[in-house]
């Protein structure tokens, strides 16, 4: 199964803060093929929100929202299943200095059978 694992920040991260390395964790995973790709994200501020209502298009400048946490970056994860992806997740650093979000692709066979 394919899990695109959002990399969120947070503002109340775990006070026993994971000095572990990112890279470290990338290079485990890359070596064992479970991470198909991820790409760190430039700030909410550089971001644009593309919308078309009745044919127009319209183009806000980012943030859209107004939130303390923000996506910073992305992991493509290649697991057998849920179970596996959160304890992937679990073991990144920013599962105790932010949040990690799990969201399995959509299989087009069941968008067919829908």
């Amino acid at each position: 199964m394919k899990y695109m694992m959002f990399v969120i920040t947070d503002s109340s991260p775990d006070t026993e803060r994971d000095e572990s390395d990112v890279d470290g964790w990338v290079d485990e995973l890359d070596a064992s093929g479970k991470r198909v790709i991820g790409e760190v994200l430039q700030a909410p501020a550089e971001s644009r929100v593309v919308r078309v209502r009745d044919g127009k298009r319209y183009v806000t400048d980012g943030p859209f929202a107004e939130t303390k946490e923000w996506i910073c970056g992305f992991d493509i994860l290649e697991v057998a299943d849920l179970d596996e992806a959160i304890e992937i997740a679990s073991r990144h650093p920013m599962a105790r200095n932010g949040q990690l979000e799990l969201r399995p692709f959509m299989e087009w066979d069941e968008v067919a059978g829908a």
